[in-house]
């Protein structure tokens, strides 16, 4: 769906940027998968590489506040900045909003106290992952196009924060 106007080629690929952001965020929950599947960690590995140079950087900042202030740069200077295209500032929160998907996941697995490698742990981490990589994925592929990626509840939020 493209009703607010054309891409550019630049368009396209800076919407697809954010979603580096949900995905560096997830490949820590592929984990069982990538034990099962010794190919797909190769497909990853660059990812795997960025996201620890991601956490490093996250944790220099006191308290661990590297992600929130990544979060909040992105928020006020993409998605509030009514110069960029609609689509940019779209994709970018989305991408958001598919990352605070896997931090409350996070959140909830860590007040559950889900540790181990049970079974059901390893499904639910497997689950998550493959969820947010196909969203993510999804994503990406429509703003290549010059699509915007439907995604239900989500494109919704969406739509409502971004005018």
């Amino acid at each position: 769906m493209s009703w607010r106007g054309s891409t550019t080629v630049k368009d396209r690929i800076f919407a697809c940027l954010p979603y580096l952001l949900p995905l560096v965020e997830v490949v820590i929950y592929g984990g069982p998968l990538f034990l099962q599947f010794p190919p797909l960690q190769l497909i990853f590995q660059p990812l795997i590489i960025f996201s620890g140079f991601y956490y490093a950087i996250a944790r220099s900042f006191p308290l661990g506040l590297g992600g929130l202030i990544i979060f909040f740069a992105l928020f006020m200077l993409v998605v509030r900045n009514e110069r960029l295209p609609h689509f940019i500032r779209f994709n970018t929160m989305q991408a958001i909003l598919l990352d605070i998907v896997v931090i409350l996941c996070s959140i909830l697995l860590q007040l559950i106290g889900i540790t181990g490698n049970s079974f059901a742990i390893q499904t639910l981490a497997t689950t998550i992952f493959l969820g947010i990589v196909a969203a993510s994925v999804y994503s990406i592929v429509q703003s290549l196009f010059g699509r915007y990626a439907e995604i239900p509840a989500i494109s919704d939020a969406v739509y409502m924060q971004v005018r």
